[in-house]
């Protein structure tokens, strides 16, 4: 049996309150402009939200991954796309704390637990799944780094503030393409968001192309060695990345459970709640088994990570079910509720848009099971 800690359950009470409060009332709203509602950002950082993992010396909250991923699933239950854009932002928090120098950390962190956008820009226009076959460039020129290049489909990138990038800087001894990881201000010259992208779901986060032309950084901006941007990159991706996109799809599944007990509870048909018909019934008990499977799959993952064990295999088995899952229950609920499921008035449209988009999200289901699988076969 999976049990929180008091303090864990506190914590899921306190962002309960105010999502309940401060985000359930405006969600509809969220998903309808499409807008990122920055001004929720900073609140969350003032209650410690954003920096939750990092240490209290930081400006952080000292506490852990599995209060991470309590924070993202309580916002996700009624806003998921707020809750990626969050998501995205522990990942370039986790990249400075993992790799950075003392003083990176010292400068950095204090400004995204204090309410600064983080952003991780790896993705390019040939393929987020072809990782080493990046084009953007990083030159050691007059002893400054100059990047160069294009980043596409990168959440947060018309409100981030502080961005970790990997580019190419050249090969290594087998001709290898060469990848490194740099430390890169929102505002610096040459930097800028371009294309914004309109999404079918995760609504409530920019999602966009980052253009890079010729920005200027000094050689402390590079993050950890030179050529270390793949284990960066993909450490940050596949263990804050994913497991924080598990933790927005169990939001979503969440929300199919509560919204379609309520409706079969309210829904009268033939002078008897809809919930008297067997039919519904298996449908609610698919939804909760759903739940509960992803809820366990990914308190577990993100338990293993606390504990220091290497996590890989467990975040990606929760990532690849919870999102399939929430899929599969918001198309449920939406069945269960007739009509009324392709209404917009209620949210379950919603979910079923948030959950397909996080399929794709740190990487498809299909490399979720490669993932899975070459764990299993290495073993």
């Amino acid at each position: 049996m999976l049990k929180l800690s008091e303090q864990q359950e506190l914590l899921r009470k306190v962002v309960r309150e105010f999502v309940e409060n401060e985000i359930a009332p405006i969600a509809q709203k969220i998903d309808e402009e499409d807008t990122c509602p920055v001004e929720l950002f900073k609140k969350t950082a003032q209650l410690g939200f954003n920096g939750v993992f990092v240490p209290v010396n930081y400006g952080g909250a000292g506490l852990g991954y599995t209060e991470m991923a309590i924070i993202v699933e309580e916002i996700a239950r009624h806003a998921a796309g707020f809750g990626m854009g969050l998501v995205t932002h522990y990942m370039a928090v986790y990249a400075i704390m993992t790799w950075g120098t003392e003083e990176q950390k010292q400068k950095y962190l204090p400004m995204v637990c204090s309410g600064s956008y983080g952003g991780l820009s790896v993705t390019e226009p040939g393929g987020g799944s072809d990782f080493m076959g990046q084009k953007s460039t990083g030159q050691l020129v007059d002893n400054e780094w100059v990047l160069n290049g294009r980043k596409c489909f990168i959440t947060n990138s018309h409100c981030m503030g502080v961005n970790v990038v990997s580019v190419r800087t050249g090969e290594d001894a087998k001709g290898r393409p060469q990848l490194s990881a740099f430390i890169v201000e929102g505002g610096a010259p040459g930097h800028t968001a371009g294309r914004k992208e309109k999404k079918a779901g995760l609504r409530g986060s920019f999602t966009g192309d980052i253009i890079l032309d010729n920005v200027r950084l000094p050689q402390d901006s590079l993050l950890g060695k030179q050529g270390d941007g793949a284990k960066i990159s993909l450490g940050t991706l596949g263990e804050i990345g994913r497991g924080g996109t598990a933790a927005v799809a169990l939001g979503i599944l969440r929300g199919c459970l509560e919204e379609s007990v309520k409706y079969a509870k309210e829904r009268i048909i033939y002078g008897k709640p809809l919930s008297n018909l067997t039919n519904i019934q298996f449908a609610i008990a698919q939804n909760r088994t759903d739940y509960e499977a992803a809820r366990l799959l990914t308190y577990n993952a993100v338990g293993t990570k606390d504990a220091g064990k290497p996590c890989s295999s467990e975040i990606a088995m929760a990532k690849f079910f919870a999102a399939e899952a929430a899929v599969n229950a918001a198309k449920r609920t939406m069945d269960l509720m007739g009509g009324y499921g392709v209404v917009t008035d209620y949210p379950v449209s919603r979910y079923l848009r948030d959950a397909v988009a996080t399929i794709p999200g740190c990487g498809t289901s299909h490399i979720m099971q490669i993932i899975i699988a070459g764990g299993e076969l290495r073993k």
